[in-house]
């Protein structure tokens, strides 16, 4: 199983919606939730690619509490399953 933290939110927002759109981020968009979508996407397409099949959960909730220590609760944002297109 693999957890991925994105620690640049911000400045992937920035990225794809510029300055300006930055300053709604908060207050209009959730930008961990936009990154997360954009990062499940793509790795949808990848997965296909490699013949990988997987669920992809986007969670709220775990928090790094020391070095090499995760605490959760979990609450489930979004699941998507991805399965190969079999001909």
């Amino acid at each position: 199983m693999l957890i991925i933290e994105v620690t640049n939110v911000r400045e992937v927002m920035r990225k794809r919606i510029g300055r300006l759109g930055e300053r709604l981020i908060g207050k209009v968009l959730d930008a961990e939730v936009e990154v997360e979508k954009a990062l499940i996407q793509e790795m949808e397409q990848a997965f296909q690619e490699f013949g990988i099949e997987a669920r992809i959960l986007s969670v709220q909730g775990p928090e790094f509490v020391g070095g090499n220590k995760l605490q959760f609760p979990l609450q489930v944002r979004g699941e998507k399953e991805v399965r190969l297109n079999r001909e």
